[in-house]
């Protein structure tokens, strides 16, 4: 008995030793610059406002939003279809779409898959009214210059109520650390070179 008490004891030893180290973040305060940010982003999305929501946007996020509409567009299977995405764009060629800046091409692609979808104006204005953000963390990374916000939404249209959790990233402005950027990318895997090979370098801020 006594002999099966230690072996299981120096086994559960053993695997604790083995599990990885796990550190838990202490949230930032409510009133924090990034809360009113993740309030205004949220807002710009709710109202279709994509002006304001593309100058929320980290810049090279968006840089690299518009590298990839432009890679799909040369990608259609027929010159129709491709003539038929510009038209959702409003454009006529890829040329224009790589003459846009960031802000106007993520613009430009917002407007077009909402008109596939459209929502009539008192639905989003019940929206709006009804729009509540509950923000229940916001967790600070890299020395607090990036900021996951965990964010509980409700709202109604004329039928139906809305809740979602949401996951909303911000990166700090290195020349200004009064100003912070949405930044959608972090959520996406990141590759990093391993075995002695030099890892590519990361965006920097604008």
């Amino acid at each position: 008995m006594n002999a099966r008490f230690f072996f299981n004891t120096a086994m559960a030893a053993a695997i604790l030793a083995c599990a990885p180290a796990i550190k838990a973040q202490t949230t930032l305060k409510a009133d924090h610059p990034t809360a009113a940010v993740v309030n205004k982003y949220l807002v710009a999305i709710v109202e279709q406002d994509w002006t304001t929501a593309a100058g929320m946007i980290f810049p090279v996020s968006l840089e690299s939003r518009q590298q990839k509409m432009s890679q799909a567009l040369k990608s259609s299977p027929t010159m129709t279809e491709e003539a038929a995405r510009l038209k959702l764009l409003g454009l006529k060629e890829i040329s224009e779409l790589e003459k846009l800046t960031p802000q106007e091409a993520y613009v430009a692609d917002r407007k077009a898959v909402y008109s596939r979808m459209p929502i009539a104006p008192d639905v989003i204005k019940k929206k709006k009214e009804s729009l509540k953000i509950n923000i229940l963390g916001l967790i600070p990374e890299n020395d607090g210059k990036i900021v996951h916000a965990i964010v509980r939404t409700n709202q109604e249209t004329n039928d139906t109520g809305i809740s979602e959790l949401l996951l909303i990233s911000m990166i700090q402005d290195k020349t200004n650390t009064a100003k912070w950027f949405i930044n959608p990318d972090m959520q996406q895997p990141i590759a990093t070179p391993i075995g002695g090979a030099a890892p590519a370098p990361a965006p920097a801020a604008p």
